[in-house]
């Protein structure tokens, strides 16, 4: 005879796999009915039963074909050759949650479908098993009770889906479970249960999702607020068991973040999801309290996501309209949480932040013994900090109509900030270079950093209109590019140490406005469309660049000091914005410098006469091109590089030949103690500057030499840019229309071009 745990194997796998079910409908229910006692199950699992698998009113299987025994067992010990009583309970939760799985995906078979939908109907209304499931929540089986509330969530999801009532003792076990905050694991799983619930209704595919919602949500939109507010009430230090409320404090971030997400997306408007923004001040307090690390990375990182709109966007992503009407409710509770976040910094939130817990890996926190753990502060929270302040501020400035007010709490937050984030940085930010601290803190973290930049650029643009109808004098439009970069907010320099970064490297920018996942192209849009404004302010930020750089340079190569002196015994000290002229009397040893870049040195050095010259015929310093539009066949592959090798060795050789009339004119003198042009390992030092200098003593004082410096690069890759989407565009492989983005690029390299034939 086939035993009772032999049948519901086998049920089990035909339902794995989707496969129509031939028996009786009744003839399942009564194997899937779970029987157990209202006790603990792991101390009455080897006790006499008192419940039967069938219940009331269901007959026994008379199938042979399902069951060849005759009669049913009346309780689980006199069927000891089925195995135990726990595997044959955990292996019906597991068939009826694999069977409402296939009901609700649409690859399962129709009459399968159906079978499986009539059956769990039955079961529903038959054998009451949302209670039974539910008095599980208190057993001591952990798994056990995780596994039943598993299945009752997919259960009451099948009910609204179908539009069956909710069963009223499941209800009213949430209601008093949450109308008070206590530390009994019967909370916890409820939290649980209806934050399942609400996953499987953003994972659902129907078009129902907001009406299903809503229809859940109604018992309970009263019953959330009431437990907010016990559970953030709480005196963590005087708990004996901690962990009991840290596991509700992270079950109920989860819900949160849920019922926050369900309002952005699917456009409800219940109290309960706006219990964050009423009360922001009882989740903020949590990150203060002496509580484990991770609980207050979680918070933070909550808060972020709350702030840039992207709570729920793991389950939102792939259904989110592309356009959604403005929500001027949200946008006046995301100020109160800004506010709240501001009145939190300034009464000392970052001071009580400890960045120097164990780091997060995968493998764990803990070191094997004989390594050393690498120190450090715990990015995570750095980055999450610094979010929080600059998309507050912005936030705030949006609904700020004073200049001063605005200058007052920028220069109030920023250093508060700064302070904060200076003594985790290493090196530390120099003085002249406050602005680096943004891409510092989050290179390892795209989507923030683009986030961080266009917060940054969002206030930079809303202080400077509030601005530019005051300002007259050069010294206020001066006093004001300081107090920019005082603060750490001037977009030119942000969008400059951004682009260091990559190494000037225009795939990366390609991958950055093709991906979905950043919000680079509103961001670059916006900054392009400054530039075009400001391209002045930005070319002396570049010049400035490039003396620090000229500066580091010489710092670094030991050389430089002997030749800097040579040149410098009968001259005068230079200013530090005509440094440009030690740099360039020593830049045989910039080459030892580390820096990402892969141009060769010959293009240091170029009048400005010569290099207006090759940008008119079309010329630029050559570089490894890499080809980025993916070929409908290897004939276009083949086709392409070949035009790319000619192109490469034309351009080559024609640079070659303008070399070498550069170095005839900036000096002959092979002999003498001068600068080697030979291919160095790194790139040239960018070079842009009216600061007279000299390279060689036949050189006139006045002529200018411009080489290739910060702008140049920066408009070199823009150009690489504009090209590379131009051939995706071509051939329809890029995600969107790009004709406005293509205008803006192909104007700032007019506006270059224009500024070099001025010097």
């Amino acid at each position: 005879m086939k035993s009772f745990f032999e049948v519901l194997e086998h049920l089990y796998k035909k339902v794995l796999l989707g496969a129509t079910l031939e028996n009786d409908i009744h003839d399942y229910i009564f194997y899937l009915n779970p029987a157990f006692s209202d006790q603990d199950y792991s101390t009455t699992a080897s006790s006499e039963c008192s419940h039967t698998f069938g219940v009331q009113g269901t007959r026994e299987p008379s199938s042979v074909s399902l069951a060849t025994i005759s009669g049913a067992p009346v309780c689980l010990k006199r069927h000891s050759e089925m195995g135990s009583a726990r595997e044959i309970l955990l292996l019906q939760l597991t068939v009826i949650r694999v069977m409402v799985t296939r009901i609700l995906s649409v690859k399962t078979e129709f009459h399968a479908r159906e079978k499986y939908r009539e059956i769990i109907k039955i079961l529903l209304k038959s054998s009451d098993i949302d209670s039974k499931l539910t008095c599980m929540f208190q057993n001591s089986d952990k798994l056990l009770s995780h596994m039943a509330a598993k299945c009752l969530a997919l259960l009451l999801y099948f009910q609204l889906r179908e539009k069956i009532t909710l069963s009223n003792s499941w209800i009213s076990f949430c209601q008093k479970n949450l109308s008070e905050y206590s530390e009994s694991d019967k909370v916890v799983y409820c939290l649980w249960t209806l934050t399942a619930i609400i996953k499987e209704i953003f994972k659902d595919t129907c078009s129902q999702k907001t009406e299903i919602l809503k229809q859940f949500l109604t018992p309970f939109h009263t019953i959330f607020e009431v437990f907010y507010n016990s559970l953030f009430s709480q005196h963590f230090e005087n708990h004996q068991d901690t962990s009991k409320i840290v596991n509700s404090l992270i079950c109920f971030l989860e819900l949160l973040e849920l019922l926050i997400a369900s309002r952005i997306h699917l456009k409800l408007h219940f109290t309960c999801q706006r219990i964050l923004f009423l009360k922001p001040s009882y989740v903020l307090d949590v990150i203060t309290w002496p509580v484990q690390a991770f609980v207050k990375r979680k918070f933070i990182v909550f808060i972020k996501k709350c702030l840039l709109r992207k709570v729920g966007e793991d389950l939102c992503q792939e259904w989110v309209p592309a356009s959604v009407l403005p929500d001027h409710h949200l946008h006046v509770d995301l100020l109160a949480l800004a506010d709240a976040v501001l009145q939190a910094v300034d009464l000392g939130l970052l001071r009580t932040l400890s960045v120097h817990g164990k780091p997060s890996c995968f493998g764990g926190d803990e070191v094997q013994p004989g390594s050393e753990r690498v120190p450090g502060p715990d990015h995570v929270i750095l980055r999450a900090a610094s979010l929080l302040i600059i998309k507050s501020l912005e936030i705030k400035f949006q609904n700020c109509a004073s200049a001063n007010e605005m200058k007052v709490d920028l220069q109030r937050f920023m250093s508060e900030l700064l302070t904060f984030l200076k003594p985790h940085l290493k090196p530390s930010l120099q003085s002249h270079s406050q602005c680096e601290w943004l891409s510092r803190v989050f290179i390892e973290q795209d989507d923030d950093m683009l986030e961080a930049a266009k917060a940054s650029l969002g206030i930079y643009l809303k202080l400077t209109r509030e601005h530019e109808a005051t300002e007259s004098l050069t010294q206020e439009k001066e006093m004001w590019n300081h107090h920019t970069h005082e603060n750490g907010y001037n977009p030119h320099c942000i969008f400059l140490f951004l682009l260091k970064n990559i190494g000037f490297d225009s795939t990366v920018l390609l991958d950055f406005l093709i991906s979905s996942e950043t919000c680079f192209l509103e961001y670059f849009v916006r900054y392009l469309k400054l530039l075009q404004k400001d391209w002045d302010n930005f070319f002396t930020i570049c010049k400035n660049f490039d003396v620090t750089e000229s500066k580091d340079s010489v710092n670094i190569c030991g050389c430089i000091f002997s030749l800097v002196q040579d040149r410098s015994s009968n001259q005068t000290e230079p200013s530090p914005l005509a440094a440009l002229g030690s740099h360039r009397n020593a830049h045989a040893c910039i080459s030892w410098v580390s820096h990402a870049s892969s141009e060769p040195l010959d293009q240091v050095v170029m009048s400005e006469e010569t290099h207006v010259t090759l940008q008119a015929n079309g010329l630029s310093p050559p570089r490894a091109s890499q080809s980025l539009v993916d070929y409908d066949s290897s004939d276009d592959s083949e086709v392409e590089s070949t035009d790319q090798r000619l192109s490469s060795s034309k351009t080559t050789s024609l640079h070659q030949e303008a070399m070498k009339k550069i170095q005839d004119t900036v000096g002959t003198s092979r002999d003498k103690k001068e600068i080697s042009l030979e291919p160095p390992s790194r790139p040239l030092v960018p070079r842009e500057s009216n600061t007279p200098f000299s390279v060689d003593c036949d050189i006139a004082p006045n002529k200018i030499v411009s080489g290739v410096g910060i702008s140049y690069r920066t408009v070199k890759c823009f150009e690489e840019l504009q090209g590379a989407i131009y051939r995706l565009q071509k051939k329809n492989l890029f995600p969107y229309n790009p004709t406005a983005l293509l205008k803006l690029l192909k104007h700032i390299k007019a506006i270059y071009n224009k500024s070099m034939n001025h010097l």
